[in-house]
């Protein structure tokens, strides 16, 4: 039996259904169901080709993750209730870096595997057949049946991806010169290198994919026609324009969008900036567009120059506090070593101009307070004011759709913004027409948008051929012989991956801000993993209460307690406490286990056994 929160709980949870399923607290927490304890032990186990696949099973773009995912599984990582979390999105990076996988050969091979419906992985964390895992198996049929794809971002190459494989023809349009959307034109590229995105883009296009960049919908080609052409439409455009403020001033030269801004120097194309530039936003993208900044200043010459002679290069100005700032922390600190001027607690009332109309400075108004009671964003401000000097104001507060190509489509509800309605998720009200990726749920996490084409594809499936592929999801638990853990593990700190000097990472637009992992640090870093697939499994006939486990467990997250003095719950129900009376309870805290298996190496009967949860899926 085991407590939902402390051996002092009044309330204790027996076992039961998915209960040890959702244990894995990271695996839970991605929108792909990525297995992250399973890759995370196989690289600590030095196995980087079985790491690689269990972490692309349900994620065609996996080493992108590796690069640039927001890690909502390193949130729920138990490990962060102890010390610090694993870097599992590092850990993923180089899985796939030291991998064979880690070239065009390799993609090969990985391609003939996926095609061949190979079966793989039946080990450490996860059991599935690596071609079907999350739905998407492959087909050696064709359908017949043909997709179109507005937008070449994750969400519509994971829903192509995934289209391929059960066999449908998908052809995605593309706006931009290149394909992969917000990945190459959004995230700079000292975050995420070209060539990476390169080779899943070419990965995916082996599958069958066909990619028509440089096609504008509504433009180049009607939506009328491809809605003609197509059996079914995802239309996965992403929010690729930026929002700004009705501030006086905003009309005029020198004031620019982030994500124009950040579109215009990943296609290396000149765009006019001063040597003083103000930057309005307090989120990841805000710290893309200030440390973009920041490298084209100091690579420009004639802007050092002039930073030289005491004007401020990249100021970040927001709302928020430092704590209440979206920005992830590394963020942060990497752009403050960069050397951006960071203003917190000031909103910007307008952006003053001189007689000619130039930029000179950026009034702003001191912030009481943005968030209400409730936790709504509702600034208060203070009748203060600071103008800071400025000659350019780029704004990343925020971004929206171009939609256009939809006006006048017949059965089709819109919201009072232009996006289409979803009576349920993905689908709309006409029936040839899913979305995908922000449209679908804004702008949040690729590896989100990668989770919503999936589910597109999925969707598309079931209503073209009538065929349900939702996961089903199988259970497997397996005795481990001889249980041991790596030495130490428990006392082992979190290492991030080295990054190169401030003033290396500024002379270049392109240098990557994280140093490659190598064999030492993956290991070291997977080795801390607590495995929380592992579980302790007592039987209560074995057991004589000698106390032994609750003695050596070095967490306390064990204890006896009298049965009649607690509430059992099995699922919904409540066990009576009248059948409790005079029994003993061995109750546990999971949310202190460190997984060491002392208490089944104590025990003096093998009452308690250390067991591995292996989790099938299959369509």
């Amino acid at each position: 039996m085991v407590d939902e929160k402390t051996p002092s709980a009044r309330t204790v949870a027996v076992p039961a259904g998915s209960y040890f399923r959702d244990l894995t607290s990271c695996r839970a927490a991605c929108p792909v169901n990525t297995d992250a304890g399973a890759y995370v032990h196989a690289v600590a186990a030095g196995d980087y080709d079985r790491a690689y696949q269990i972490a692309r099973a349900p994620n065609p773009l996996a080493s992108v993750c590796g690069r640039v995912c927001g890690a909502p599984c390193e949130a729920a990582c138990r490990r962060g209730e102890i010390d610090r979390p694993v870097s599992i999105r590092a850990i993923k990076r180089a899985a796939f870096e030291l991998s064979r996988f880690n070239s065009q050969g390799g993609m090969q091979g990985l391609l003939e595997s996926i095609k061949g419906q190979h079966p793989a992985l039946n080990a450490n964390g996860q059991l599935f057949d690596y071609s079907r895992s999350n739905s998407a198996f492959a087909s050696n049929s064709n359908t017949g049946k043909r997709i179109a794809i507005i937008g070449s971002g994750p969400a519509g190459l994971s829903a192509a991806h995934d289209l391929a494989l059960l066999g449908h023809q998908a052809v995605i349009y593309e706006m931009e010169p290149i394909a992969a959307g917000m990945m190459v034109v959004g995230i700079p590229e000292y975050r995420l290198p070209r060539d990476l995105v390169a080779l899943e883009v070419e990965f995916i296009k082996s599958l069958g994919v066909e990619i028509h960049c440089n096609t504008e919908v509504g433009k180049d080609i009607e939506f009328g026609k491809i809605l003609e052409d197509f059996d079914a439409v995802i239309v996965a455009v992403g929010a690729k324009r930026s929002r700004n403020l009705p501030l006086p001033g905003v009309d005029g030269p020198s004031v620019l969008g982030g994500v124009e801004f950040l579109r215009e120097v990943s296609l290396k194309r000149p765009v006019e900036l001063g040597s003083n530039i103000i930057v309005i936003g307090g989120g990841n993208v805000a710290y893309d567009v200030a440390r973009t900044a920041m490298r084209k200043v100091q690579i420009d010459v004639a802007m050092v120059a002039a930073k030289q002679d005491g004007a401020a290069a990249v100021r970040l100005v927001c709302m928020e506090s430092r704590e209440e700032m979206p920005a992830d922390d590394v963020e942060v600190i990497e752009g403050s070593e960069e050397g951006v001027i960071l203003g917190n607690r000031v909103g910007a009332d307008s952006i003053v101009r001189d007689s000619d109309g130039k930029v000179t400075g950026l009034k702003c108004r001191k912030v009481k307070s943005v968030f209400g009671p409730d936790g709504r964003f509702a600034p208060q401000f203070y009748d203060e004011y600071e103008t800071f000097s400025a000659d350019t104001v780029i704004f990343a507060i925020g971004q929206r759709f171009e939609l256009g190509f939809l006006d006048g489509v017949d059965g089709l509800d819109r919201d009072r913004f232009g996006a289409p309605v979803q009576p349920k998720r993905g689908f709309t009200s006409h029936p040839k027409i899913f979305v995908a990726g922000d449209l679908e749920h804004g702008p949040k996490l690729i590896i989100t948008a990668v989770g919503s084409g999936k589910l597109a594809a999925r969707s598309i499936h079931k209503e073209l051929t009538g065929v349900d592929i939702s996961p089903k999801m199988t259970e497997v638990h397996v005795p481990i012989d001889n249980f041991e853990r790596e030495h130490d593990y428990e006392w082992q700190q979190r290492h991030h991956l080295p990054a190169p000097p401030a003033e290396e990472r500024n002379r270049s637009l392109d240098m990557l801000v994280e140093h490659e992992p190598d064999v030492a640090w993956a290991r070291h870093e997977a080795g801390r993993c607590f495995g929380c697939s592992v579980h302790t499994t007592f039987n209560g006939d074995k057991c004589v209460l000698c106390g032994g486990c609750v003695d050596v467990c070095p967490y306390s997250c064990l204890g006896f307690v009298d049965a009649a003095g607690r509430e059992f719950k099995l699922g919904d129900e409540t066990i009576p406490n009248t059948e409790l009376r005079g029994h003993t309870a061995l109750i546990k805290d999971e949310t202190i286990c460190i997984r060491c298996g002392l208490c089944a190496q104590r025990c003096p009967t093998d009452a308690i056994s250390m067991e591995k949860l292996l989790v099938q899926e299959s369509a």
